[in-house]
Formats: structure tokens, C-alpha cells, sequence
């Protein structure tokens, strides 16, 4: 039997190339963007690991728990690690940023998550930028969940490595990822011994194999499936504007976040500021002495299929997540999504719940 999916002619390293090329177009960078073929922890952890080692001293930002994970990784390389932590409901300042580099001025690499899509949090990557810029140190920046959402510009912002997934805004497949690598970053790890060479998650092995030798022979058989389906995606947001897919994505989050709050019922932004909260998903606080985790199964009980999910660990019983991102940055998504709350709430003994209203709200908020 024949399928659409199966007995395709195999991918060929030009249209491969051509596909780079079109997400490099996507970020406006002249650095080289080298796709991965793997989910986006792929180039998280090999950009890490190639660009730092024992005589590293980095300062990793945590936002959320990738913050947490780089940590984990710098360390495991051997890099001194500065954790700069600040509370989930919140953002990072560039000031924080400045003044963590000035009581160590021998960090010469800062890692930093752009979106948090799993707390609702966004950072401001362009004016933190300039700072690490003005310090000299190298910007490795995780991307995944911006993309397609807000502005992602690694050239314009002076990030190094600058690491995307096309699975959350971008409306694309898992399988595979991006990183866009600076001059600066390929010598960063030219110069490690132990960057991972002959390896999986080896990014010099892409640059010396492909990038260097003309992009005109793939390293191994790629993901074919999930290759196309990146193609289809990025040419969907061209045909669409990159302008007009981020507004969706910020439409949607200020329609959740009014519609939450007219809701009622105790419900409550979870990022207490609108300026620090992401556009690619709304984190909500469930009321007091009400498990997030039981009103989203309550939710998805009604309608399976709405874009809801608790937060992870220990955030379970606190946070609720409306995951308006990709297909899902739509009124009709962030109505239905309130009205299951509000369903949720209400049969969970929740007072002052207010459907219309939230209905009213959200689409008032719309832009």
C-alpha cells in the first residue's frame, strides 16, 4: 500500500540548505543557522556544552525551570556557575543583569530563556543585550517558545547562540530545531578540547562538515518527515507575515488575560505584570484551596481538546496554563479555554463566576 507520509524521494542537501536559509530569513541573521535533527533540548544542551568548559564562568538566569536546567548542564562542564534567580510571577531586568556582571567580572558567558512558555514570563532580551554586549561576554539565548510569538533577533540583540523550536508559536513539527551561531561562538568552542566532536549533539561537526564544506552532503540521513514539515511551516508564516502571526499571538494574551480577570471566581494572572507577561501563553493562579491540576482535568473533561494544562512539579496545584500558541492563537481558542474555566470553577463551588463577562472582555481586549 502507498501512503503520503511514506515512499518519499529522499531529501537532498540542497533543499535541506534551502530550509536553513528560509529560517535564517525568519530570524534576520547573517550568522550561520544550522537545524538540528532533533527536538530544541538537542541544541540547548550541544550549544552549552560546546561553548563552555572548566575555565568558564557563566551567569545563568533563571526565569523558569530551563533556567534551572542550564544550570545543571553549565555545571556539569565544569563552568563556575552565578545563578541569578528571580521569582516566576516576574521578569529579569537588564539592571539585574548589569549588576550581577559587576560583582563578577569575569563572566564571560550568560545563558537566558527569552519566553518561559511553562511560567508566562518574557524577558526583555534586547536592552539585556546591550549589556552583555557592553560586558563582552557570549549571549547564548533559548528562544524555543518566542519564536513566531515576539521578536526573535539574535543579529540586532548581539545574542551568540540563539536556539528555536518550531513546535509552540511557529505552529510547527517537535523533531526538529534550530541554532543560529555567531563568529564569536564557533571560536568559543574551536578553542574547547571538550566540546563534543563525532557526537550527536556536536555542533563543530555540522560546521566542519556542512556549513564549511559547502552545505552539498548531509552529515547522516536526515528527518525527512519533520524537515517538510518545518518547510510548510515557515512557508505558512510567510505567506501569512511574521507581523501578523506575532499580533495573533499577542492578541490572544491580552484576551486571556482580560477575560481571567473578568471571570471571576478567584482566578488571577499568574505574571503580575501585563510588560512581563509572554504572548505565546497565559499562566493563571487558581483560587485559593482549588488545585489547578483538578480544574484543568475538570476542563478537559468537558472538551478534550482545549489548549489547557497545569503547571509542572510543584506548580500543579497552583498554576494553570492557556497554551495560545500556534493554531491555537485564536478568539475562538481563548473563549473556549475561559469558558471551560469558568465551567470548571463553577463546579468546583467558585463564587462570582462570570462567563459573558469573561467572553465580553476577551473580545474587547483583542486587538
Amino acid at each position: 500500500m502507498t501512503h503520503p507520509l511514506l515512499d518519499l524521494a529522499p531529501l537532498t542537501a540542497a533543499r535541506f540548505a534551502s530550509i536553513e536559509d528560509r529560517v535564517a530569513r525568519l530570524l534576520d541573521t547573517r550568522q550561520d543557522v544550522v537545524i538540528m535533527q532533533g527536538e530544541a533540548l538537542l541544541p540547548l544542551e550541544g550549544a552549552i556544552r560546546a561553548a563552555a568548559g572548566p575555565g568558564t564562568t557563566a551567569l545563568n538566569v533563571i526565569t523558569g525551570p530551563y533556567g534551572q536546567t542550564f544550570g545543571n548542564w553549565l555545571r556539569d562542564c565544569g563552568a563556575t556557575v552565578h545563578d541569578l534567580a528571580v521569582p516566576f510571577r516576574t521578569a529579569v531586568t537588564a539592571e539585574q543583569i548589569r549588576t550581577a556582571l559587576a560583582r563578577h567580572p569575569e563572566i564571560d558567558f550568560v545563558s537566558l530563556v527569552h519566553a518561559e512558555a511553562a511560567t508566562g514570563n518574557t524577558n526583555p532580551v534586547a536592552a539585556i543585550g546591550e549589556v552583555v554586549r557592553e560586558h563582552g561576554a557570549l549571549f547564548y539565548l533559548d528562544a524555543v517558545a518566542s519564536v513566531g510569538a515576539e521578536p526573535v533577533l539574535p543579529d540586532a540583540w548581539g545574542v551568540d547562540l540563539c536556539v528555536i523550536g518550531a513546535q509552540k508559536a511557529m505552529g510547527g513539527p517537535a523533531g526538529v530545531s534550530a541554532v543560529s551561531v555567531s563568529e564569536r561562538a564557533w571560536a568559543r568552542m574551536a578553542a574547547n578540547p571538550n566540546a563534543p566532536r563525532r557526537s550527536y549533539l556536536s555542533l563543530l561537526d555540522w560546521k566542519e562538515r556542512w556549513t564549511d564544506a559547502g552545505r552539498t552532503a548531509l552529515l547522516h540521513a536526515p528527518a525527512q518527515l519533520e524537515m517538510l514539515a518545518l518547510e510548510a511551516c515557515v512557508e505558512r508564516i510567510e505567506a501569512e507575515g511574521l507581523p501578523t502571526v506575532m499580533s495573533r499571538h499577542a492578541s490572544a494574551a491580552a484576551a486571556t488575560r482580560a477575560g481571567a480577570l473578568a471571570l471571576g471566581g478567584g482566578l488571577e494572572p499568574y505574571v503580575r505584570e501585563a510588560a512581563d507577561a509572554a504572548p505565546v501563553a497565559t499562566t493563571l493562579r487558581a483560587p485559593a484551596g482549588l488545585a489547578a491540576s483538578d480544574l484543568v482535568a475538570r476542563a478537559l473533561e468537558r472538551e478534550p481538546g482545549l489548549p489547557l494544562a497545569a503547571g509542572g512539579g510543584a506548580l500543579a496545584e497552583e498554576m494553570i496554563r492557556v497554551n495560545h500558541y500556534g493554531p491555537d492563537a485564536t478568539p475562538a481558542a481563548v473563549r473556549a479555554s475561559l469558558a471551560g474555566l469558568g465551567a470548571a470553577l463553577a463546579e468546583r463551588g467558585a463564587r462570582s463566576v462570570d462567563p459573558r463577562a469573561a467572553r465580553e472582555a476577551a473580545d474587547a481586549a483583542w486587538r
